[in-house]
């Protein structure tokens, strides 16, 4: 067969990944748990009764009335977005992509940290861009060494980053929340530099205790930030619809540079009814209650079947973020884990650049889809893999 030639974005990418079988167990992506799918039936009705704007195309920016209603939310957590400020778009991780399509040119570069999302890192990648990795603490992303990386660049005359990409917010992999002092001081470096901040925030609403801590966009008297959110992780993912909020020019250009001649009014609608008819706090409510039960299950299950681990517990977020004794190579571990009928992922996927090594003693597992009897199984099939992972190390086999 002829080789296909591939653009370099395209070639840079790996295949995807075959798909688990149907009797596995998910720990691997952060699907929502069916039983907190909300019935969205009159919501959908409602939608419907509106054809001249729902089965149309859309505005490019987005309903007028969901834009609204964004603004006032974020708002009311202390961000003071107006709705000219908000872009709709098929989830987070098109709005990342929108990011990158009106900031990055071939050779940029961007901050992220060491792990970061991995979904992140193709889509940014494929613009070629080039990353920097810092590294973060159980208070979120180093501060000090992101602001140490762009004096070094200025005092080399190297270009300084388009921007610096995180999830403030239950952090994905490692769950970990970036405290407000931190906040602050990166509020301050991007500042002083004049760098963006692209605060990825999908995983905000879903807390187990705890108050909140403002947005980075609440602290941000630069308009430096670009806020992502998404009713993925809250509502429904399917519906795919998400935003983007910032600096009103650099929206507008974003705007211009969406091909989907904008994104699906339906589903927009169905979002925008069931905000408006008062159902977000009640469901807010059973989200945070059901997946703080399956963290708890995962909790109990990990320090019961693998009590060589260690890891953080999270104070909200759908992840456990597992670091592994130094003789045990996560990504074997997840290959064994497939083998035993649960599926995982290797912590080196998380890692921009130095993967490897950084990442090979880390696994990150999801407690959002399976329920609570399947997370039991789940982390007894996991420890079954780690035993057989940690009988072939023991005798110079398996890696």
């Amino acid at each position: 067969m002829q080789r296909i030639p591939l653009a370099r974005r395209a070639a840079a990418l790996p295949p995807s990944r075959a798909p688990h079988p149907r009797d596995s167990i998910s720990f691997e992506s952060g699907h929502a748990f069916p039983g907190v799918l909300p019935d969205l039936t009159r919501e959908s009705e409602r939608a419907l009764t509106h054809a001249n704007e729902t089965l149309q195309y859309g505005p490019r920016p987005g309903l007028p009335g969901l834009r609204d209603w964004i603004s006032g939310h974020m708002t009311s957590e202390g961000a003071r977005v107006t709705a000219d400020q908000v872009l709709i778009t098929n989830g987070a991780k098109h709005a990342l992509e929108l990011v990158c399509r009106a900031l990055l040119d071939e050779g940029d570069a961007v901050v992220v940290t060491a792990p970061t999302y991995f979904s992140a890192i193709p889509i940014i990648r494929s613009f070629g861009a080039r990353f920097l990795e810092v590294g973060q603490d159980a208070a979120g992303i180093d501060t000090v060494a992101v602001g140490a990386l762009l004096r070094e660049r200025r005092q080399a005359g190297a270009p300084l980053p388009k921007f610096i990409y995180d999830v403030p917010d239950f952090h994905n992999p490692t769950g970990v929340t970036t405290t407000l002092e931190r906040r602050q001081a990166l509020l301050q470096v991007a500042s002083d530099f004049g760098v963006i901040l692209v605060e990825d925030s999908p995983y905000r609403s879903v807390r187990f205790e705890g108050a909140p801590l403002p947005p980075l966009k609440a602290l941000d008297p630069d308009n430096l930030v670009l806020h992502l959110g998404t009713f993925a992780k809250l509502l429904a993912p399917g519906l795919r619809v998400g935003w983007v909020a910032g600096d009103p020019d650099l929206i507008a250009r974003m705007t211009a540079l969406k091909t989907d001649a904008g994104s699906c009014p339906l589903t927009q609608r169905i979002v925008l009814e069931f905000c408006q008819a008062g159902r977000l706090g009640e469901h807010t409510r059973r989200v945070q209650e059901a997946y703080g039960l399956h963290r708890d299950r995962m909790i109990a299950a990990i320090r019961r079947e693998l009590p060589d681990v260690q890891f953080q517990v999270p104070s909200g977020g759908y992840y456990v973020w597992l670091t592994l004794p130094e003789d045990m190579d996560g990504a074997e571990l997840e290959r064994q884990a497939a083998r035993e009928g649960v599926a995982i992922i290797a912590g080196s996927r998380f890692f921009a650049v130095s993967g490897p090594e950084q990442g090979a003693r880390h696994v990150r597992v999801a407690y959002s889809h399976a329920d609570v009897d399947e997370i039991d199984e789940g982390v007894r099939r996991m420890a079954a893999a780690y035993r057989m992972v940690s009988a072939a190390d023991s005798v110079g086999v398996g890696r």
